[in-house]
């Protein structure tokens, strides 16, 4: 049983000096390489739908395609401006609320020119992370379609490989056309996804990208598309979420008939790695390339907006992101095997209050937008 510092890399948590002490350092390269241990599997047992759930899901799948060019009204303007005037009177208020001290910070003489150009920033980082981590998914379930044994899954997993691509196209093209560019991938963010892609076991890859990473991303985009007053963005997010859904549910259905075939020290690997792929996520939401940009000095401003553990555990923002995936981790076995030890994890980063919530084993059929919109245009 490995120790938290072992896990994790540093002695503690929440060690900003360590965390901020990585960073991309191949920004200017446009090819990032990592080794693919994993094994090539064919199985010549083709029958389709010896997995219901699974079969289920790929036709869900097949007809719930949509294109990012011709679904979604791309000469929609886009006042990435006003958007962020709303997101910067809701952090200055909020900051007034902590009652921040700004003297002898580099905030100190900051006015309404400075924290609006940090929230507009602040807009393109997370909408490029998201960008990153669906480039991500492209890899991992391609990666997927090559290692898992089952037919079903792989033909369900090459559905996935065609939304993933839709995802980074449709994010890079509101980036680069209604926005102002994008940034380079978070460290942390890159950490997780090289160590995904470089364990042999097809299964570490569904619990990294499938339960973790896309587990993360569908509570992110909807709290994203609950708070923009951007019609071309919320249909944006609101399709991928639909994608999402069913992407969760691959990862949940999938892994719950194998893991309750392993034994005690093969899912507490699994519950070590959940547990460090949370806390490398919680890791990028620093923001540190944002400071970088704007030319404050790191260090001044994370210690200065990050909140002690104790708070931060009770940021719903925090929190919420975590609301898709301790109910999955609780379906696949992984919250309470071990004595808890995943439980106890979680208990620190306070989200364990989600664990009764809807697992998405089902959810993604009630998150179907796409098929939503296309029945209601044919009764118009």
């Amino acid at each position: 049983m490995s120790t938290d510092e072992q896990i994790l890399g540093r002695t503690s948590r929440d060690d900003l000096r360590a965390i901020i002490a990585l960073s991309n350092t191949d920004v200017d390269e446009a090819i990032h390489v990592v080794e693919d241990h994993a094994p090539a599997i064919f199985t010549w047992d083709y029958e389709k739908g010896r997995r219901p759930a699974l079969n289920k899901l790929y036709e869900k799948a097949k007809h719930a395609q949509w294109n990012g060019e011709t679904d979604l009204d791309w000469s929609i303007e886009v006042d990435q401006e006003h958007f962020a005037q709303m997101l910067s009177a809701m952090r200055q208020q909020q900051m007034e609320t902590a009652r921040v001290d700004f003297r002898g910070t580099p905030f100190q003489h900051w006015g309404q020119k400075e924290w609006l150009a940090h929230a507009m920033e602040s807009q393109n980082w997370s909408l490029s992370q998201f960008m990153h981590g669906e480039q991500g998914a492209l890899v991992c379930t391609a990666k997927i379609v090559e290692t898992v044994p089952w037919i079903d899954a792989k033909y369900y997993a090459a559905t996935q490989v065609m939304d993933e691509a839709r995802h980074v196209e449709v994010f890079a093209k509101y980036l680069d056309t209604k926005l102002n560019g994008h940034y380079p991938i978070n460290i942390h963010l890159r950490m997780l996804l090289d160590d995904i892609i470089d364990d042999s076991r097809w299964d570490m890859t569904y619990l990294g990208m499938q339960i973790m990473v896309e587990g993360l991303a569908l509570a992110a985009f909807g709290l994203a598309m609950s708070t923009t007053p951007d019609p071309l963005l919320k249909q944006l997010l609101r399709y991928v979420m639909s994608d999402e859904a069913r992407h969760v549910a691959f990862g949940v259905l999938s892994l719950k008939e194998h893991y309750s075939e392993l034994t005690d020290a093969e899912m507490l690997e699994r519950q070590e790695f959940a547990f460090e792929a949370a806390v490398r996520m919680r890791d990028r939401f620093l923001q540190q390339e944002v400071w970088e940009r704007l030319g404050v000095d790191v260090k001044a401003a994370v210690k200065l907006f990050d909140a002690p553990p104790e708070v931060k555990n009770q940021d719903p923002f925090q929190q919420l992101l975590f609301s898709k995936i301790v109910p999955n981790c609780k379906k696949l076995g992984l919250l309470d095997a071990n004595d808890g030890w995943l439980r106890k994890r979680f208990d620190t980063l306070g989200v364990t209050q989600f664990e009764d919530w809807a697992d998405t084993g089902e959810e993604y059929l009630e998150m179907d937008a796409v098929t939503a919109d296309r029945i209601a245009a044919e009764g118009a």
